[in-house]
């Protein structure tokens, strides 16, 4: 009996080391395992950022192109079909009301909205691409007041009747909206004074709103291009063909409309996609700090 008892316990000892052995294996052969999954997981994750940040630019650079593509075309429909330019209460001052409005409540306007998304301003620093931000809607909000100047003057000085048009009526509200957008980021995002509790408020309304006035704006030069084209080519009193027969003209309007709300649905993919949204601040990094002290 003493026997066999030592015999069993020499043979627990005997196999307590194998168990031992086989358990430090088991965790080094575990251990590499996860070391490969945690560098397959961090190669598929940079991957899959190169990738995300690749067809960002791309889209910028087309909606560069196509905003740069908008203003050439305004720029050639009033010079080359409608006669140029002017500030005389003529037909050539309301020349100047189409390419102000999509040059400012259209093209700057895409542009400004979507700084925000661009990667290169997701460094700490916030203030410098703030100001830019607010500097490229304020000229943006100019261009498009003084558009709608430029038309009323045109108006009363053909004894024309204003605001009778929906298209007038989409202009107007647009750029109303557009104006009440801007003082208030101004005061919510860039004044000394404004708590963080209403910019956390802001921040998701004037995000909506901004998205809301540029799909308003893309609908407000569509509308004002087929009533353009209804009301010159009307006839073919003054030599021109009617524009149910789509003379170049009619062909040339309908293609800037095309061309305008290609930009607009690029623009509006980029601020839509939820990847390429700045990322939020770390929570160390939220608390309130002045304008001039903000991000130094």
């Amino acid at each position: 009996m003493q026997q066999a008892l030592s015999s069993g316990s020499s043979d627990c000892v005997l196999l307590r080391p194998l168990d031992t052995a086989e358990a430090e294996c088991g965790s080094d052969t575990t251990t590499d395992d996860t070391n490969q999954e945690v560098k397959s997981n961090t190669i598929c994750a940079d991957l899959f950022k190169m990738t995300s940040v690749l067809s960002f630019y791309l889209c910028y650079v087309l909606s560069l192109c196509l905003g740069l593509g908008c203003v050439m075309c305004v720029c050639y429909w009033s010079s080359h079909w409608r006669g140029g330019f002017a500030w005389d209460g003529s037909d050539l001052q309301f020349n100047w009301h189409p390419v102000l409005m999509v040059s400012g409540l259209v093209v700057l306007y895409g542009n400004g909205a979507v700084l925000y998304r661009v990667p290169l301003t997701w460094g700490d620093n916030k203030l410098p691409w703030k100001l830019l931000h607010a500097a490229v809607m304020l000229l943006a909000l100019l261009f498009s007041i003084l558009g709608l100047c430029a038309v009323f003057d045109f108006h009363n000085a053909k004894h024309i009747p204003n605001v009778y048009s929906l298209h007038s009526w989409i202009g107007i509200c647009t750029t109303a909206l557009f104006a009440i957008q801007w003082v208030v980021g101004l005061a919510g995002f860039l004044l000394p004074c404004s708590p963080v509790s209403f910019r956390k408020l802001l921040k998701p309304a004037h995000v909506w709103m901004g998205t809301s006035i540029m799909a308003l704006s893309i609908a407000s030069c569509i509308s004002g291009i087929n009533e353009k084209l209804f009301f010159v080519l009307a006839s073919n009193t003054n030599g021109t063909m009617p524009y149910k027969l789509l003379p170049s003209e009619a062909v040339f309007g309908n293609s800037f409309g095309v061309l305008i709300v290609v930009f607009g649905l690029v623009v509006l993919m980029i601020l839509l996609n939820q990847k390429w949204q700045r990322p939020e601040p770390r929570s160390d990094d939220v608390a309130y700090r002045p304008l001039l002290q903000e991000d130094t």
